[in-house]
């Protein structure tokens, strides 16, 4: 199980959308236009093939009470930010330090993702990085993180998460 959270309106329901169109068999690499989206009210499953089956728990924004309440069986994370947001930026790091803290999600591997890098006031990796004080809190976590840029619209960056997915789930715990 991947769960993927992130604030209201950063993107996770286009994102679950682009990779499952992108690890389908008829994909012929052009994502075309991004499909509708309405925002998640409570939690959505999807099945991602990428050499083998991953199901991806999406949970929305709204949930972030709650989150807490599906960490069992995670074996990765997928914690998505709105990189064009600054105001924010406090409230999505405040729910990073909640999920790495805490001792279910321990031993997941954690993928952190900076999305609408295709905006034009979009912070970049570096900018966030310093304004979170992100290398202090990856030097502190018991979690292996990693973090990329994409745009779940434009389709920026979606081949490497997908293989970000495959790499952690080649074998089942």
């Amino acid at each position: 199980m991947c769960l993927l959270l992130g604030a209201a309106g950063v993107g996770k329901t286009l994102l679950v959308k682009r990779l499952q169109k992108l690890s389908s068999r008829d994909w012929r690499g052009d994502l075309g236009e991004p499909p509708p989206t309405l925002p998640t009210m409570g939690t959505n499953l999807t099945d991602i093939v990428a050499q083998r089956k991953i199901t991806i728990r999406e949970l929305g924004g709204c949930m972030g009470p709650i989150w807490s309440s599906y960490y069992g069986n995670c074996h990765s994370l997928l914690f998505m930010m709105d990189a064009s947001n600054p105001t924010q930026l406090s409230a999505s790091c405040v729910q990073l330090l909640g999920l790495l803290s805490s001792e279910q999600l321990a031993e997941a591997s954690v993928l952190i993702l900076f999305n609408k890098i295709d905006l034009p006031c979009y912070m970049t990796i570096e900018e966030i990085k310093s304004l979170m004080r992100l290398p202090d809190i990856i030097a502190c976590a018991k979690q292996n993180i990693t973090t990329l840029e994409i745009s779940a619209r434009k389709g920026t960056g979606l081949a490497k998460v997908l293989h970000w997915l495959q790499d952690e789930h080649r074998s089942s715990r």
